[in-house]
């Protein structure tokens, strides 16, 4: 389904319920520069360093692309995924039948998670969500539940330090929107609707979470105006 949620007058703040989750797909490679592209990219950096049978756990999993992208890739590994939204697992796992991957979904917000040990986290835009207060601690438990030589792929909308660099970067990520086919109008009105509920660290600042979690080695793999992938490796 095409997202047209926004074109709506807004009457709370953004949430992953039912109608966010029907057009998610739609959405997420409209609004995320080169989604697509870093998608692939993740997969390829998982393929290269993870070990055979390796358990992988997508933090965040929304409705399995990312999942199901590391299925078609690699059938030996172990494939996990949470989600705190009901309606993005419940098409999570209608797509994962139709492939026939074999995934185990956990509806649980991340707060309360029971993490168990992995080989891969991948958190692809969820930190972002995470209120700052609880951010280091939600890293700190991925590092201490990642195997040795372990590895987390992060993905984030991020912030820059610079005044007029930072304004620049969101009228070229508006730009960006436009070109999709979306009205000013609805892309006011998400901005609006994300204020305070999508809260992004700068690149320094994630960096330093992931070093202060302990992660030996961390890199920027990604960047295009206000997106960015991470891996670090235990």
């Amino acid at each position: 389904m095409k997202d047209e949620i926004f074109k709506k007058p807004l009457e709370k703040q953004f949430e992953f319920d039912k109608s966010v989750a029907s057009v998610f797909d739609d959405m997420v490679s409209r609004s995320v520069p080169f989604y697509t592209q870093n998608l692939k990219l993740i997969v390829e950096l998982i393929d290269h360093f993870a070990p055979q049978n390796a358990r992988i756990c997508d933090l965040g999993c929304s409705t399995a692309s990312l999942l199901l992208a590391l299925y078609e890739k690699r059938k030996d590994f172990l494939l996990s995924g949470v989600d705190e939204a009901n309606a993005m697992l419940e098409i999570a796992k209608n797509k994962c039948q139709a492939f026939g991957a074999r995934v185990a979904f956990h509806q649980k917000n991340l707060d309360d998670f029971e993490f168990f040990k992995n080989d891969v986290f991948i958190a692809t835009y969820t930190l972002q969500f995470i209120r700052p207060p609880k951010r280091q601690e939600l890293v700190d438990k991925i590092y201490q539940n990642l195997n040795e030589n372990g590895m987390f792929v992060l993905s984030e909308k991020i912030l820059y330090e610079d005044v007029k660099i930072a304004k620049k970067m969101i009228q070229i990520y508006e730009q960006y929107k436009l070109e999709q086919g979306y009205s000013k109008l609805e892309i006011s009105s998400k901005r609006e609707a994300l204020e305070n509920v999508l809260i992004p660290y700068t690149q320094n600042e994630n960096i330093a979470m992931l070093k202060k979690a302990g992660f030996s080695k961390v890199e920027s793999v990604f960047k295009w105006v206000n997106f960015e992938t991470f891996i670090a490796f235990k």
